[in-house]
């Protein structure tokens, strides 16, 4: 008798606690009077997980392992404010979220900004924001690249500014941005690492110009920049890329120049080499990659991307170059899907880092290898 009344109060128990559920969620979150706010917001959830089986070969070392990796998680937000006004944000979780000394947002904050429309053809941005650096690779998502060049790799992509778009012709489109150089003081940034004659600026500050171009039916595109950024007192780095692109239905091609002087070395690349506690200096960077796509159906498509990086020192009164590194990355996508963009991968990653006679003999360093396979998914998921 007991253990039927249990019985009997544990299912009235449950009803009720159903029926409380199914009452709340019967009253919804947003009001439907305010649910029309919300056609003009969207909301994005990008995700790249991976399996990596690695490889490293260098001197006397050896090492590999295996791990999952995610490579990508950001959630992103972006809405229509005004009929003139637009903004976006978005937070990348697996980045550095201490709050930085110059910008005062944390690193994974990447994008805060919002977007003004002046006029039908000038448009003014302002807050954290991408640099309008030129390139194709440098147009990727960090979600679409497995491996970046050395640059791309070393270099500060989203920084606090204000900038404009001028779309001159139909087919051209000029921009011009003034930014912070970076995102911490100097004193944050290199720590007691200095070199020579180093005074922080009053304004660390990079100025911007690009142009993109259109050509010949839209087969042809380009995003041309050129860039000076003070990193410190009356020294900085100059930026030049060529990006172009040419288009088919199947096929895509796209080819990178880059070229950085750097006064005060900001990738770190000939510091790191050089190894000596001092910022290295007066130091080039020359870079080409490409990347080739063709979708052999709806479902595949196969990617082919090369690169080279070359960095240059100021040894012995000249420039010597330093080191060379080569790429390639061949990569499968599968997408099985026909309404929502999840992509399945197969990859290889195999770089090679080839050091001159000089910097073997004097700077105790070796030439070293690293090869990589990954296997797993894209998803740029539209949440809203």
């Amino acid at each position: 008798m007991r253990k039927s009344l249990l019985i009997s109060l544990l299912l009235l128990t449950s009803l009720l606690g159903f029926s409380q559920v199914t009452d709340s969620l019967s009253d919804p979150i947003i009001p439907s009077g305010k649910a029309e706010l919300l056609k003009n917001i969207t909301i994005t959830f990008d995700m790249r997980m991976e399996f990596q089986a690695y490889t490293f070969r260098g001197g006397d070392q050896y090492y590999n392992g295996l791990q999952f990796s995610n490579g990508f998680t950001a959630l992103g937000i972006a809405g229509k404010l005004h009929e003139r006004v637009n903004f976006r944000f978005r937070n990348r979780f697996n980045k550095d979220s201490d709050v930085q000394t110059l910008d005062r947002l944390g690193s994974n904050i990447e994008l805060a900004f919002i977007d003004v429309e002046v006029s039908p053809t000038l448009n003014l941005i302002m807050g954290k924001t991408y640099a309008f650096y030129g390139g194709y690779e440098y147009e990727f998502s960090a979600m679409n690249v497995l491996e970046y060049n050395d640059i791309q790799s070393n270099a500060l992509a989203y920084v606090t500014g204000a900038g404009i778009t001028y779309q001159s012709f139909q087919n051209h489109i000029f921009g011009l941005q003034v930014l912070n150089s970076r995102t911490m003081h100097y004193d944050d940034l290199y720590g007691d690492v200095v070199a020579e004659n180093i005074q922080e600026p009053d304004w660390p500050v990079a100025v911007v110009g690009n142009w993109r171009g259109s050509l010949f039916d839209g087969r042809i595109e380009t995003i041309y920049s050129l860039s000076y950024s003070n990193q410190v007192k009356k020294r900085g780095t100059y930026f030049f890329t060529l990006g172009h692109k040419y288009q088919t239905p199947k096929l895509t091609l796209m080819y990178d120049f880059n070229y950085s002087f750097e006064q005060v070395d900001t990738k770190g690349i000939m510091t790191d080499i050089l190894g000596n506690d001092q910022i290295a200096e007066d130091v080039l960077y020359i870079e080409n990659w490409m990347r080739a796509e063709y979708r052999f159906s709806p479902k595949f498509q196969g990617l082919l991307t090369l690169m080279t990086s070359s960095a240059f020192g100021d040894v012995v009164t000249e420039k010597d170059r330093m080191r060379t590194s080569y790429g390639w990355v061949p990569t499968i996508y599968y997408s099985p899907f026909k309404n929502i963009d999840v992509r399945f991968f197969l990859a290889y990653i195999g770089r090679y880092y080839d050091y001159t006679d000089y910097a073997i003999e004097n700077l105790e360093v070796d030439n070293y290898n690293r090869n990589e396979v990954r296997v797993g998914f894209i998803a740029p998921l539209l949440l809203l």
